[in-house]
């Protein structure tokens, strides 16, 4: 098939799945424009006030989401063969890939300014509060950088999940995780309650994405409402800027790569995952994408052994797309309220990208959810940048599928090397499109 046709049948899957969503930032444009010109204080404060309560819905699933699924996620490795023989190699290649596209993400961020068209949109009070709550957070960060790593661990984990430290809880769950893993069998207790935590969670979480088609159509209408039509010609960067680093991610870091660490063609494995990357892209989840990536590797040359592994763990670990939305986003924010992005600063970005991402669930939406933990670790809350999320919202969709479709299409490159290393791909059919099973 026509790769043109591809991309329609993904739009079209990505519309058919998620009408709701689509029609509720096509709504939101249009009562925005109404309201824009014909001014209701009361119906705007009411359209503000529901889009606060999406954004708070969103934060109150963060923590347990981000505990329940660090735990699940490392005691599933644990303490077997398999993870002294490829699962350092799996960490170390998916670390180069986040960090390439982290780098990736700041460099156009920096030089682009994304959030600059956006700036005179945010208030004068917001931008203020903003940047003096960054500039206290620094401040007192830089005086004592060995402080700030000492605060990473915390004194009373129940103290910094009571106060939100999302660093310091990471801290504590990953070494909670690994003991639990380290112990055997005796851990099923405590593993099956978190794994009870991440199932209600995603549950609620579903809830909250039912929400999203009145939460996104709140955010858009408020936004539209009070900035007018022009909101759009304003994050047009931001999305451009976005793509071009999804573009770059695929078609430069991928075959560099594999060409570095396989002898994998990277065309050979994009016509073999093609299927996964389309339904990536129209899902917005890579993990319900997740099923469909593991029979296009195994029916087309890359085995069971090490796809049933790194897979899963790539769907719920490997986000390097969400890392790149994410640094994207948070910079984009920052250039929209005047905060001044000091080299420390950026740095900080970058790194809490990484940490952020990496906790990420494989659903929609989940990419903006985690950046809690980014705007954290500068002092703040997305309570406090509730216009600057209504331009990220607006989009949010259409950045969601292509942050996917690098997140599901990078899981396949880093398994493909891992199977090329360890001598578990058959060649005969990978390169060879005509023999290809048709997927169930």
């Amino acid at each position: 098939m026509k790769l043109h046709m591809q991309i329609l049948i993904a739009l079209g899957l990505g519309i058919k799945r998620n009408w709701h969503i689509f029609f509720g930032i096509i709504a939101g444009i249009l009562v925005g424009i109404f309201l824009h010109s014909h001014q209701n204080i009361l119906v705007a404060n009411i359209l503000t006030f529901v889009g606060q309560i999406f954004i708070r819905l969103i934060q109150m699933v963060v923590i347990p989401l981000v505990v329940s699924a660090i735990i699940i996620g490392v005691t599933s490795i644990g303490d077997n063969k398999q993870l002294s023989k490829f699962g350092s190699k799996m960490i170390l290649y998916y670390g180069i890939i986040t960090v390439a596209a982290v780098v990736i993400g700041t460099i156009l961020a920096l030089t682009m300014h994304p959030g600059n068209g956006a700036a005179h949109y945010i208030t004068e009070n917001a931008a203020a509060e903003v940047q003096t709550t960054v500039a206290t957070a620094m401040a007192e960060q830089q005086g004592n950088i060995l402080n700030m790593f000492l605060g990473f661990i915390p004194s009373n984990p129940l103290n910094a999940l009571a106060n939100g430290n999302m660093v310091a809880i990471i801290v504590f769950v990953l070494i909670f995780a690994v003991a639990l893993a380290k112990v055997g069998d005796v851990n099923r207790p405590i593993v099956s309650f978190f794994e009870s935590v991440f199932a209600a969670t995603m549950k609620i979480t579903d809830w909250i994405m039912f929400l999203a088609a009145p939460g996104v159509f709140a955010l858009t209408a408020s936004a539209v409402s009070s900035f007018g039509i022009d909101i759009f010609a304003s994050i047009s960067k931001y999305l451009l800027v976005l793509a071009i680093g999804f573009i770059i991610q695929l078609f430069v870091v991928y075959p560099l790569f594999l060409r570095f660490f396989s002898k994998v063609s990277i065309w050979m494995l994009y016509s073999a995952i093609a299927e996964a990357m389309m339904v990536a892209f129209g899902t917005a989840s890579s993990s319900a994408t997740l099923p469909l990536t593991i029979a296009c590797c195994e029916k087309r040359g890359i085995s069971h052994k090490i796809s049933s592994f790194v897979l899963p763990l790539g769907a719920t670990l490997n986000m390097d797309g969400t890392a790149l939305l994410q640094v994207v986003a948070v910079i984009f924010l920052t250039q929209a309220y005047g905060v001044a992005l000091t080299p420390f600063l950026i740095i900080q970005i970058a790194l809490l990208a990484i940490i952020a991402s990496s906790t990420c669930a494989g659903i929609p939406g989940a990419g903006l959810i985690t950046i809690a933990l980014i705007l954290n670790g500068m002092g703040l809350s997305p309570e406090q940048l509730v216009a600057g999320f209504a331009f990220l919202f607006t989009i949010e969709r259409i950045t969601d599928m292509m942050r996917t479709l690098v997140n599901v299409t990078s899981d396949a490159v880093v398994v493909a090397a891992i199977a090329d290393n360890e001598n578990e791909i058959n060649y005969d059919l990978l390169n060879n499109p005509a023999k290809y099973e048709e997927l169930a």
